[in-house]
């Protein structure tokens, strides 16, 4: 091989011609790499003295080569190449060139070590990384980092003597640079701990925080942005690692980078990578910060930030320190319960909304806006406050601030649809009249603040609809349907898509009242269906095709016929059209025929379930990704990234690239090879196009059963193998669309099937195929629920299991083994110990402050949702169970008692309902339980909630006419009946009924102890019960009895 003729095309990749660089790079690749000789030539330049750019270049380039080529060179010279590289790089002046040369230092010794060769490497490293040297500590330290980093847990024997010079070095007085690697090496160390591993080595580790600290703010105050980034990426490092490495130090921390983050003197970088770095201890670590009670301190703190946002476009992406502030603001609120951050936040807020700054006045409403969807069950008892104050700010002076309370207008109206909906008298109106402003001030396509004002109006309109009875939004159509209709023509896609996409919100709502509007509707949207010359445009036929599927539900199947296939023509025609978003919407407006036209469906269903079948079964490894060398041990297999299997194949000439992209790929390596990675996030819209495929699969089967029998079998085998599938959007439609085929199958059934009986085992058992899917199912449900770590398919498992429950009794959990993994389930989120419910890693069981007992904080509401939703499957194993619930009772006892003697009224309120229905469920079974039950439901009948106490009056009716325990029951009668007075007198969360109710049960039960003069005027003075209708039934039957 000429070497001579490899350096010099080499060199002509510098060139700053693009020809020429793609003519070299070709040569390069064709020519020289596949030969072994030009690793040898690369080292050789390497070491050499020619410019630092050829230098460079060479380095990037032997490094991609050493895993096919270092074996291939000559034994007897590979001492002295490794030799020379290593004492070049000791002396090595430019730390660029520096870095890239210790990844072929570590390159080499992951090739040479494996074999045995190089044992003495890491004794030069450590001596290297001691000496009096500044620049031989650098590359001792670096090369150690990069070595940690690739061999991993291979270098676990070597780890304390590593940390005892990143000790040393760590606190090095003449080299920044020697504190960085010391912390980059710290940093790969800590990721290979776990709360197991020596005390010393983790004590060692934790020591060293401290000392991390004073570099990030040495690198912060000196304004040095590239330290700056490697010290955080250090610290958003550790706080993914085991969280014992950051227990000690972690309030503190905590407050370190919230202080840096409101510093306004600080760089914009550094205070949003401390914002992010507090975004991600949140989420990783939500039990520490409840424990630290550090939640009100962050919101504020961020609160303050938040005014920095000034003119900035609400929908621009680009990360700003005031954007990342409201981020955390929403996480916050996510993770943590709202007497952490919305209470405070809204207690703040005043100064915020009245402020004569309209920065200031923006913020607030912002703020109030972000916290909606992680705490809308106490956003909704605030909101006879919080809705003046946002309409208020929607007439400010300001423009910014009037855009602000319209997106809050939008949050609230998405999150809490139907209490937002009962305020239309004040809100549409208002809508209407920022529309009309905004549209009559329109000043052509240009005018970005007057169109973004009618999109977000039109977004608002669109949420509201949810929450609006089909009379109510009829009155409006009249006003609102011509302003709409004018925006079709608007020259802006994306204002048109709004006002399409509001439509159909307010068309669906309408239902029948639509009709009048139907035809000039469909007429307007036309043009819409077939478009595809752009992206926009086919971003427009999506939200066109939503829209006659929203209308088509609110006509209904005989006024939409003739539009039927042709729209679905467009659907499919859709498919191939390579844009996600126009697939996903196609499966939805099949879903949204299935349920319009129901059985009328069968003409299309061979070709939609084909269709749908091969968008679920479609290959997820057809994408072959080279990840370098860092990713050998993977070379031919499959991960899973953003949702998708991908195959990942052995390093290619692609790896070796041109002068250009010498620096991107230095940086690359510095920042750990996530870049390797990034550019593969895309592939996330496969997954989410499973997402709705699977869900639609549930529509139609729901809706077109009879017909879609012979696709019954190929369905199960195609959605049981998605219950596994990384991404959890998936697992969780998954797992719905398994149960609502449980379901669909169960009403196939002839109706004395159907008929089912409580209790274990079975008294009436389903046909063999309905039982056959059953355990499959439940096999399937219990393999994924124990370990799943996503809170919302928790839940969704939850909801969907409890409600199958309720409809086929417990024929789906009939087989015996199914019982015992189940009530652990249910146990470990009663007791907030299930996966989805703990922070990242164990718990740390020496620092109560930092990991209290989960079974003993508040939760945020998303965290309630899990265990509320449990308590759904608790009440529908008591009903269906019956008496033999009784023994799954003694089980969940204890937290049920907890949770009705919490200090959060919803828990409360809550544990009681289901107490009651536990009660109702047993029967006469409930009677060993009787003395427990009544002692806490007694305490109830005077608390200070509400709905506490109208769920106590009905459990206590439930318990004196079921439980057996005569004894018991009698302490307490009288007692019962003087708590029950004022209850019937309260119009409040069904009190009224329910007492009433009580009050019937106790006269069936035991007439000979009722006061009857006394009660039974009381009793019909109540009648009819007008709130809890089922509650007339208990009154009744004491009426007839008596």
């Amino acid at each position: 091989m000429d070497s001579r003729k490899l350096v010099q095309t080499l060199g002509q990749t510098l060139a700053p011609d693009t020809a020429k660089i793609k003519a070299a790079t070709a040569t390069l690749k064709s020519d020289f790499y596949p030969l072994p000789e030009s690793l040898s030539v690369l080292l050789q330049l390497l070491v050499s003295d020619q410019g630092e750019p050829l230098r460079q270049l060479a380095a990037t380039q032997a490094r991609a080569l050493i895993p096919r080529h270092w074996k291939s060179l000559p034994e007897d010279q590979r001492p002295q190449i490794r030799q020379h590289v290593l004492q070049k790089t000791l002396g090595e002046e430019q730390q660029l060139l520096r870095h890239s040369a210790a990844r072929v230092i570590t390159a080499i010794a992951k090739s040479d070590l494996e074999d045995g060769q190089w044992p003495d490497l890491f004794d030069t490293l450590i001596q290297a990384a001691n000496s009096q040297t500044p620049r031989h500590r650098a590359v001792g330290t670096y090369v150690l980092f990069t070595t940690i980093e690739a061999f991993g847990e291979d270098m676990a024997a070597k780890i304390p003597q590593m940390l005892q010079v990143f000790s040393k070095t760590i606190r090095d007085t003449q080299s920044a640079e020697v504190k960085i690697n010391s912390m980059l090496g710290v940093s790969r160390i800590a990721i290979l701990l776990d709360g197991d591993d020596d005390e010393e080595v983790l004590k060692t580790v934790q020591d060293l925080i401290p000392h991390m600290v004073d570099i990030l703010k040495q690198a912060v105050d000196a304004e040095d942005e590239d330290r700056t980034n490697q010290c955080f990426e250090v610290f958003q490092t550790l706080v993914g690692c085991d969280s014992v490495v950051l227990n000690k130090h972690f309030g503190n921390l905590l407050h370190f980078m919230i202080n840096i983050a409101a510093d306004s003197e600080t760089e914009e970088d550094a205070r949003t990578q401390a914002l992010s770095f507090l975004i991600n201890a949140v989420r990783f670590r939500k039990l520490k910060v409840q424990g630290l009670k550090i939640g009100e301190h962050l919101t504020l703190k961020a609160l303050e930030i938040v005014p920095e946002l000034g003119d900035l476009d609400l929908n621009d992406e680009e990360v700003t320190t005031a954007r990342s502030a409201l981020m955390l603001i929403d996480v916050l609120a996510d993770s943590l319960p709202p007497s952490q951050v919305v209470v405070p936040l809204l207690h703040n807020l005043g100064p915020y909304v009245n402020s004569p700054d309209p920065d200031r006045r923006k913020a607030g409403v912002l703020a109030l806006g972000t916290v909606v969807e992680g705490a809308p069950d106490f956003i909704n008892t605030q909101l006879h406050e919080i809705l003046p104050l946002v309409l208020r700010l929607f007439d400010d002076g300001d423009d910014n601030v009037r855009r602000a309370a319209l997106d809050t207008i939008m949050r609230l109206a998405e999150d809490l649809a139907e209490e937002v909906g009962k305020q239309h008298a004040k809100l549409i109106p208002a809508l209407v009249k920022h529309l009309d402003t905004a549209m009559h001030k329109l000043a052509g396509a240009d005018d970005k603040q007057n169109l973004d004002t009618i999109k977000a109006c039109c977004n608002a309109i669109d949420a509201l609809g949810d929450g609006l009875d089909s009379e109510v939004i009829t009155g409006y159509l009249p006003e609102l349907f011509p302003r709409l209709s004018q925006l079709f023509t608007c020259p802006d896609l994306k204002t048109k898509a709004a006002a399409i996409g509001a439509l159909g919100a307010m068309a669906e709502s309408a239902e029948e009242g639509f009709a009048p509007y139907f035809e000039q509707a469909m007429n307007a949207l036309a043009s819409y269906v077939r478009i595809k010359d752009s992206e926009e445009e086919l971003d427009l036929r999506c939200t066109t095709c939503d829209a006659m599927g929203a209308i088509a539900l609110a006509v209904g199947a005989e006024p939409f016929q003739k539009y039927v296939r042709p729209l679905m023509e467009a659907t499919e025609e859709g498919l191939h059209l390579d844009h996600p978003k126009l697939r996903e919407t196609s499966f939805l407006f099949w879903g949204n025929m299935a349920k319009v036209y129901k059985n009328e469906f069968k003409p299309f269903l061979e070709g939609v379930v084909k269709a749908i079948f091969e968008s679920l079964e479609s290959a997820e490894s057809d994408l072959d990704v080279e990840l370098g060398e860092e990713a050998a041990d993977l070379v031919g297999k499959e991960v899973i990234i953003g949702g998708k299997k991908v195959k990942v194949s052995a390093i290619s000439d692609d790896d070796l690239v041109g002068a250009d992209e010498i620096e991107d790929l230095d940086a690359m390596g510095d920042d750990d090879d996530d870049s390797d990675w990034g550019d593969l996030q895309t592939i996330t819209a496969v997954a989410q196009e499973k997402e709705i495929a699977v869900e639609v699969v549930g529509d139609i089967l729901t809706h077109v059963t009879s017909h879609y029998v012979p696709y019954i079998e190929k369905t199960v085998e195609i959605v049981l193998s998605l219950t596994e599938h990384s991404y959890e959007g998936v697992r969780r439609a998954a797992i719905s669309t398994l149960y609502r085929l449980y379901a669909a199958v169960w009403g196939l059934q002839p109706e004395g099937s159907q008929n089912w009986k409580p209790g274990l085992p079975l008294q009436q058992k389903p046909k063999d195929e309905v039982s056959k899917l059953g355990e499959i199912i439940a096999t399937a449900t219990l393999a994924l629920w124990d370990e799943e770590e996503d809170r919302a398919t928790v839940t969704e498992i939850n909801r969907n299991l409890a409600a199958t429950l309720k409809l086929t009794g417990p024929s789906i959990i009939a087989s015996p083994s199914h019982m015992k993994p189940l009530s652990e389930v249910i146990l470990d989120i009663l007791n907030k110990k299930h996966a989805c419910q703990l922070d990242m890693g164990p718990l740390d069981s020496s620092n109560d402050a930092l990991d209290p007992d989960p079974g003993f904080v508040e939760s945020s509401e998303y965290d309630w949702m899990v265990i509320d939703t449990a308590f759904d499957i608790v009440a529908a194993l008591a009903q269906a169970l019956g008496p033999t619930f009784a023994e799954f009772y003694k089980v969940i006892e204890k937290p049920i008692l907890r949770f009705a003697s919490s200090s959060e009224a919803y828990e409360r309120s809550t544990a009681v309902g289901v107490m009651a229905e536990c009660i109702r469920g047993m029967g006469e079974a409930v009677t060993p339980y009787t003395f427990p039950l009544f002692k806490i439901l007694m305490h109830r009948l005077q608390d200070e909630d509400a709905g506490t106490k109208s769920n106590a009056a009905f459990a206590v009716g439930l318990l004196i006419l079921n439980s057996k325990d005569e004894k018991e029951i009698g302490k307490h009668f009288n007692t019962v009946l003087a708590r029950l007075e004022p209850l019937m007198q309260t119009d409040e969360a069904r009190m009224k009924d329910n007492a009433a109710g009580c009050v019937g049960r106790m006269i069936k039960g035991y007439q000979e102890k009722m006061p009857l003069r006394m009660v039974v005027p009381a009793l019909v003075a109540v009648l009819p019960l007008g709130e809890d209708w089922e509650e007339n039934a208990p009154v009744w039957d004491a009426v007839v009895h008596l």
